[in-house]
C-alpha cells in the first residue's frame, strides 16, 4: 500500500516546531512501514504539533517472482528510522526519549505473513503487490458473494491451500506487517479493524470478522485442509481507541538497542496505511473520502449505505473505528514519476547544473501546467506491477504516442500525472454508477507537495473538488501518531470523527481546488485513449519479459 515515494516527499521535509520541554507522558509516537520508506513521527499533547520525525529508505525485492521484504530489513529499517527520530528530537533541543505516552504501528495492508507453532516464519512475506492469487480470489468471491481482491490475506492463504503448499498445515498464526511488528513489540496478537478488513471480510454490526463467511470458508476447505480453522489463525480485531497492549522490555530493545527506551508505553491497535490515510485527511465520517498517493494509489469513500452490487473494482473495508468504506485500490501510483524525476536529476548533474530532487519535482510539476488539457495526444502507463482493475497480471511502464501528437515537456509530464490517476478514475466511475456521493475528496501523499498541480489534475480526473491539508505530505506516520493519541481516556465518549474535527483539524488548514471544466474534458479524452491503449500494455506484458537477476547485473 501507498506512502510518499523517495524524492517525492518525506515526513522529514515538513517544517517542525518543538517546545523547549517535552512532556513524555503526553507524547504519541507513530511508526509506518511504507513501500519505499519507513517513517516515524512524534507529536505532543496537541496532535497538530510535530516534535520530531525520522525515516529510513527501503525497497521491496522481487525474489522467485514474488514481491517481498525480509523481516531482517523490517527491523533494521525500524531501528534506523527510530534513531533518526531521536537524533531529530535532540537536535531541536529536546532530550533523548526514554518513554512515550502512546505508540501506534501502521504498515502496508494485506499480503501474507504466516507463522508456525514456534512463532517461526514459514515463507517469505508476500506483499500486497503480488497478483498471483487470481484463482483463489475468484473462488472466494463466488463463495462469499463479496469481492475478494488478489492482494487480501485470505486470497494468499487460499491460493496456498489450492496449490498444496507444504507449509499450509503448519500455519498457526496469520497477520499483516503492522500486526507482526505490533506483536513483536507488545506480545499481543491483535489488529485494528481497518487493517483486519484487508485480511478477511468484516461484519459492520460486530466490527470483527464476518462469522457467516468464516463458516463458509471452513466448508470450502474442509476436504482440502481437514482441521484447518481460520478462526484460530487470525489476530483479534480491535477498534480505534481501544488499548492494545504495552511496550515490553524485548520490544523496547528492538526499537532502541541503546537501552534508553523503557518499557510500559501503551499501544493503540495496529492499523493499515489506508486507515492512517483516512485519519491524516480527516475523512472517517460518511460522505467523506480521501485519495492517498504513493507507490500505489487508492481512494476511500465512507459509505452511507451498502453498495447494491458486487464490483471487482471495489473493495469493502472499514475506517479505524469500523464504518464501512468503499475502496478503489490501484497497485501503481507515483513510482514511475519518481523514476522519471531521477532521470532528470541525473541529466542536470551530468550537464554540470546539479539540482535537488525537490527542485526537479517542482519544475516538472509546474511544467505540467503548461501542457495541453489532453496531454497533447500522449499516453503513459505507470504500471510497474500488475493492475487488477484493468485485468493486468504484470506491469510494463510505457510512453506511447501517435505521429501527430505533440511531444514537449509539459505534455509529457501531464501524461505521466494523468497516468497516476487513470486507473483510479476507472474505479471511481463504478462508484458513481452506484450513486455514491461525497462532499469533497481529501488528498495526501508526496505528489501533493507542489501546491496547485497534482490536486488540480486529480480534481479534473474525478470531476470533484479536492482538498489538501497542511499535513498532506506528512502521510501515514503522522496519522498513526494521531491514532495513538486517541487511545484509552482520550477516546472515552468521543467518536474518532469528533476527535479529529475538534482536537486535530480546523477548516483553516484545508485548501480546496475545484475541478476545472477544461481539465475534466481533457482528462476524459485522455482516459478514452488510456482504455484503447490497454491492448498495447497487454501486448507489452506478453512479449517483453523481465530481465533475469544475472542480466540485471
Amino acid at each position: 500500500m501507498p506512502e510518499p515515494d523517495k524524492g517525492v516527499c518525506s515526513v522529514s521535509d515538513v517544517p517542525l516546531t518543538a517546545p523547549p520541554v517535552i512532556d513524555s507522558a503526553a507524547t504519541s509516537l507513530g511508526i509506518e512501514l511504507g513501500s519505499t520508506r519507513i517513517k516515524v513521527c512524534l507529536i505532543g499533547e496537541d496532535p497538530s504539533v510535530v516534535l520530531g520525525v525520522g525515516s529510513h529508505d527501503w525497497e521491496n525485492e522481487f525474489e522467485g517472482r514474488v514481491w517481498t521484504y525480509s523481516l531482517e530489513n523490517v527491523w533494521s529499517g525500524i531501528r534506523a528510522a527510530y534513531a533518526d527520530l531521536v537524533a531529530d528530537v535532540e537536535r531541536r533541543g529536546g532530550e533523548r526519549p526514554a518513554t512515550f505516552g502512546a505508540i501506534g504501528i501502521s504498515a502496508m495492508m494485506h499480503g501474507y505473513l504466516p507463522f508456525g507453532a514456534a512463532d517461526e516464519q514459514l515463507v517469505p512475506f508476500r506483499s500486497w503487490r503480488n497478483t498471483t492469487t487470481g484463482t483463489a480470489a475468484a473462488e472466494l468471491t463466488e463463495a462469499f458473494g463479496v469481492n475478494i481482491p488478489l492482494r487480501w490475506s485470505i486470497a494468499h492463504l487460499h491460493q496456498a491451500v489450492l496449490d498444496s503448499e507444504q507449509h499450509v498445515g503448519d500455519v498457526r498464526f496469520l497477520t499483516t506487517l503492522a500486526g507482526y511488528v505490533h506483536w513483536k513489540l507488545t506480545g499481543e496478537k491483535v489488529i485494528g479493524v481497518g487493517d483486519a478488513s484487508g485480511m478477511f471480510p468484516i461484519d459492520a454490526q460486530t466490527a470483527t470478522y464476518d462469522a457467516e463467511l468464516l463458516g463458509r470458508y471452513a466448508d470450502l476447505v474442509g476436504s482440502r485442509a481437514p482441521g484447518f480453522d481460520l478462526v484460530d489463525l487470525l489476530p483479534t480485531v480491535l477498534v480505534a481507541g481501544t488499548p492494545a497492549g504495552t511496550l515490553t522490555p524485548e520490544g523496547a530493545a528492538l526499537l532502541d538497542p541503546s537501552g534508553t527506551l523503557q518499557p510500559g508505553a501503551v499501544f493503540c491497535p495496529p492499523e493499515g496505511d489506508a486507515g492512517t490515510g483516512m485519519v491524516a485527511t480527516c475523512s472517517v465520517a460518511p460522505r467523506t473520502g480521501n485519495v492517498s498517493a504513493g507507490t500505489s494509489i487508492f481512494a476511500m469513500i465512507v459509505l452511507e449505505s451498502p453498495l447494491e452490487k458486487l464490483h471487482h473494482e471495489i473493495d469493502l473495508v472499514t475506517t479505524p473505528d469500523g464504518h464501512p468504506v468503499a475502496m478503489v485500490h490501484c497497485n501503481n501510483g507515483a513510482s514511475e514519476l519518481g523514476a522519471w524525476a531521477g532521470l532528470f536529476v541525473r541529466f542536470a548533474a551530468a550537464a554540470g547544473l546539479p539540482l535537488s530532487s525537490d527542485a526537479v519535482f517542482e519544475t516538472l510539476f509546474r511544467e505540467a501546467l503548461e501542457g495541453e488539457a489532453d496531454a497533447g495526444g500522449l499516453l503513459a502507463f505507470n504500471n510497474l506491477a500488475g493492475e487488477p482493475i484493468t485485468g493486468l497480471d504484470e506491469g510494463r511502464p510505457l510512453v506511447v504516442r501517435t505521429p501527430d501528437s505533440r511531444l514537449d515537456l509539459g505534455n509529457f509530464m501531464r501524461a505521466q500525472l494523468y497516468a497516476a490517476f487513470a486507473t483510479l478514475s476507472l474505479g471511481m466511475r463504478v462508484l458513481a454508477s452506484e450513486g455514491v456521493a461525497v462532499d469533497r475528496m481529501f488528498a495526501h501523499g508526496g505528489m501533493f507537495r507542489t501546491a496547485g498541480v497534482a490536486q488540480r489534475f486529480l480534481a479534473g480526473s474525478l470531476d470533484a473538488p479536492v482538498v489538501v491539508t497542511e499535513t498532506a505530505s506528512e502521510g501515514g506516520a503522522w496519522g498513526m501518531a494521531v491514532l495513538a493519541s486517541y487511545v484509552g481516556p482520550a477516546a472515552s465518549g468521543v467518536s474518532l470523527d469528533d476527535y479529529l474535527r475538534t482536537r486535530v483539524f480546523d477548516e483553516n488548514q484545508f485548501s480546496q481546488t475545484p475541478a476545472d471544466p477544461a481539465d475534466v474534458a481533457g482528462f476524459s479524452t485522455y482516459l478514452d485513449r488510456y482504455r484503447a491503449g490497454l491492448a498495447v500494455e497487454s501486448a507489452a506484458i506478453e512479449n517483453l519479459t523481465h530481465r533475469t537477476t544475472e542480466q540485471a547485473r
